[in-house]
Parts: C-alpha cells; structure tokens; sequence
C-alpha cells in the first residue's frame, strides 16, 4: 500500500510596482490588535494579484521519474484489495478457458482500469503504458499491447459470458444485500447501440436515430434505490422484448433471489415493449409487483373508452387519469389511462377528435399494474424510470458502454459486461466510503447521494502525483490542494472499516 504525501508547490513571488497614493486619509476608527490565536480579517485582493505574466511557451520534455495523471487510483487499488476482488474473479473466471500469457485477473482489472480512466477503444491501452500507478491497479509491471487485448476478449464464448454475470451479480449483492431495503425496484429496458457493417450478429432493427444502422439491442435491469446495473444482456439489433426478454427475466428473478434474498418485494418497471401474454405471466407467477405501459392497440379500444369517458381525475397541473377494467389473455388487468395537456400537436398526434382543438392538445399514455398505488401516485412512480435511462446514458458516455471494440460477438459482449462492472464498483465503493444519504420521493427512489464517473475522475482519480522511494518505502505525493486533500484523508479514513 502506497504512503500518500501532499507536499506544497512553492512559486516564486512577483515583485509589482506600486504606486504611491496621491492622499492620505487618517482614520478615526482604533487600531485592531490581534492576538495570537486570532487571525485578522480577509480583505479583498487587488486586481494586480490575481493575474500573471506568461511569457513564452513551456519546453515539453517527457521522463520516466514516477510521474502518474491517475493518482486517485490507489485509493479505488486500496478498496479492491479489501473486498478481496482477486479471489471473486478467480472463482468465477479461474477456470474459465482464457488463454494467454497475462493471467485473467490482470487482464480483467486492466481493462477496468482503463474504462474508469476515460478510454474507448482498445488502443487507448497504449496511453497507460507508462503510468505507475495504472500498473499497480492492473498488478503488471508492463502492460499488453491492443492486440494482445483483442485476442483476449474473443475468448469469451457463452459459457464465459455466463461467468461475468454471475460475477457483476455478486458485487452487487455484497453491498444490496446489506442495506435494509425492504422492497427492491427494478426497471427493465433495452438500449441500442449502433456498431459497423462487418460486426457479428449485428442487424437492423429499432434504432430510431440512426436508421438503418446494424446495430446491437442489449436488454438491461437497473436497481431504483442504488443505481446498480443488476444484469446485461447483449443482443442483435432485430429483436423485440415481447418474446426474447422471457429468458432474461426468468435469469432475473434467480439472481434476485439468491443473491439478494427471496424474502424482498420485488416491483417491475417496463415500458410497453413487454406489454404481452408471456410476460405478465411470467410476473405474476414469481409474485413480483409491475407497472408496464400498455400500447394503444386497436384490440384494445383505449380510444373507445377514452371518448366514452366524461369525468377525469386530477393528477397534476395539465395531468388527469382515469381507471379501467380490461379483460385479456384469460387475466383481469388494472389499466390507468392518463392524458397530459401541451401546447402543441405532437408528432404522434395524441389528439383525439372528440376534444374541441380550442381546449388545446393532449398526449395519453397508459399503465397496467397489481401494485396498491393511486393514480396520482403511479403516474409519479412512473416517471422514475427516468433514472433508468440516465445510467443508461452515463455508462454510454462515461464508461464506453456504447462502444463497439471489435468485430466479435462475444468480445464485445464481454465489454459490455466489464463496463457494467465498473460501474456497480464504483457504485459500491461510494456507498462503502460515506455516501449521504438523500430524501427519496414518489417519482426519485435513490437512497444515496452518488457521484458521476465524469465528477470522480475529476475531483479523485485524475490528480496528478509522483511515486518515489525514500529510504527505500514508496510514496505516493501530489501537489496540495485543501478541498482534494480533505477528500482523500476522509476516504482513506473510510478505507480502513472496509473488511
């Protein structure tokens, strides 16, 4: 474990000129003295003192003294270490058949490493090369090349695959499993990402911004309270979740169960993808609660009751709701139908021909659900599968998730996998190290306060620093800084209760 230093840069002073005062003004106010403990009051710096001269441009010269942009990273290889990662990816990936020089722990947390620092591509490997501290998280002493990565990665078959989830399955856990969460929410979606022309298994599908683009539909299952990603599945772009989610649910509802103990209330979120016979079914018959949007199908005459409809709820500003019995598949659904007045006429054309257009336009959505909420309640229970779509899109820009590394199925599945590691570990290391906690509402369920990957690459990881050896132990020293030291000692604190 590295001793971590925070030394202070001492600049040389500018001597300014000043000018002399054209008057002086006696004051008749008393001379404030100051005792030793007491410190005199701020004043405002002079405009001269906060700007500087720079006069020509810096020489570059590149070395090898210890030097790492990755500072913070002892303090996550620090964490790592405690919660005993090694031993969880050998027992699950020990025996796995991945074939190389580099043994499959290093391989692994190198590629961590690498998502967590900002990189994209396989070759961004070679922009670590030479980083200390980037070694000593990797636990290398030199790092491969792109190739040796990519070889690496297309290893990964299906029984491999299956290996990863059930690693990402038992990080969270560990840290889930021990929070006194009586009901658990989970939200069901898929997401696209786009890939080439010559990427396995990609086809087009729904991609509805870049259209007829092969790309990748990879299914997702993210925790409310936590923002854990709970399991990720990639698929090709040509599937729809009405039938090929039924495998990923069931997966879904045993990985809960065991490693989040069965005795939890479980409550599902979907949108109306997954509005169909086999998997309510399947939802009911696993005694988990749901809330899934219906599509407005003609079979099911949502219009016909909207228009024979008369008396409205009132939900919110410009929000009403109404209930309505359907009878479907042999199975009595609770349906709240809600409408939402706007401005103007929507691309879709919400507006039905029974409302004067003098009363404005209105957007109508519905929900199906068993659990015991009330319109006002569901629709804000509703509205929280926004969070879903936000770790969504952070994993996508902060950690590569929508990056398509190479032309393999299984590679990229793989690095689908490992991004969705990071980010459960960087979740659990904030959790562990003193997260606050947060007031939690209807619509925001998030138990914690958590940070961006983007905000702790810049307030923690990214620092700047220079391992060295005195007296033959090694230390870790940055430059001083009060709001990034008083982070680090408080984390380091926090470190130590870790076991």
């Amino acid at each position: 474990m590295l001793q971590i230093e925070v030394r202070t840069r001492y600049s040389q002073e500018v001597k300014l000129n000043r000018k002399k005062p054209f008057a002086v003004v006696k004051s008749k106010c008393s001379k404030q003295t100051f005792t030793q403990n007491e410190r005199p009051q701020t004043v405002r710096s002079r405009k001269q003192d906060l700007t500087r001269r720079v006069n020509k441009e810096l020489s570059i010269k590149f070395t090898e003294s210890g030097l790492t942009s990755y500072a913070g990273f002892e303090l996550l290889t620090n964490y790592l270490s405690r919660i005993g990662l090694n031993s969880v990816i050998r027992r699950h990936l020990g025996r796995a058949d991945l074939a190389g020089d580099y043994g499959v722990v290093s391989m692994l947390r190198l590629i961590l490493g690498m998502l967590i620092a900002g990189g994209r591509r396989l070759q961004h490997v070679e922009y670590l090369r030479s980083d200390p501290v980037l070694l000593r998280f990797c636990h290398l002493a030199k790092l491969p090349g792109e190739r040796t990565l990519s070889r690496w990665l297309k290893n990964f078959k299906a029984a491999t695959l299956e290996r990863l989830y059930d690693l990402n399955a038992e990080i969270v856990g560990r840290v889930v499993g021990l929070l006194d969460l009586g009901a658990i929410t989970v939200d069901v979606d898929g997401t696209v990402v786009s890939t080439g022309m010559k990427v396995e298994r990609a086809f087009r599908g729904y991609n509805p911004h870049r259209r007829k683009v092969p790309s990748y539909y990879p299914i997702t299952a993210a925790l409310a309270e936590t923002g854990h990603m709970l399991r990720v599945k990639n698929r090709s772009g040509n599937v729809h979740d009405g039938k090929a989610s039924i495998a990923f649910l069931r997966a879904l509802f045993g990985q809960i169960r065991e490693t989040l103990g069965g005795a939890k209330k479980v409550r599902l979120r979907m949108d109306g993808a997954f509005f169909s016979e086999e998997v309510l079914r399947l939802v009911r018959s696993r005694g988990a609660g749901y809330a899934i949007k219906v599509p407005f199908w003609r079979c099911l005459d949502l219009k016909g009751v909207i228009s024979r409809s008369r008396r409205w709820s009132r939900v919110g500003r410009g929000i009403d709701c109404l209930e309505y019995r359907l009878e479907m598949w042999g199975m009595e659904h609770r349906v709240v139908i809600y409408r939402k007045k706007v401005g103007h006429r929507t691309r879709k054309n919400y507006q039905l021909d029974l409302f004067d257009p003098d009363d404005g336009h209105w957007e109508y959505s519905a929900v199906t659900t068993d659990l015991p909420l009330g319109g006002k309640r569901l629709w804000h229970f509703m509205c929280g599968r926004g969070v879903h779509e936000k770790i969504i899109g952070r994993m996508k820009s902060d950690l590569a998730f929508g990056s398509v590394p190479t032309n393999h199925y299984g590679a990229n599945s793989a690095w689908q996998q490992m991004a969705t590691l990071a980010h459960n570990l960087l979740i659990n290391f904030q959790i562990e190290t003193g997260a606050s906690r947060r007031h939690r509402s209807w619509k925001n369920t998030l138990v914690y306060r958590l940070k961006s990957v983007r905000t702790l690459r810049f307030e923690l990881l990214c620092r700047a620093g220079r391992v060295v050896n005195p007296n033959g132990k090694t230390v870790l020293k940055l430059s001083r800084n009060d709001i990034a030291r008083k982070s680090y000692l408080l984390l380091a604190d926090s470190l130590k209760n870790i076991a």
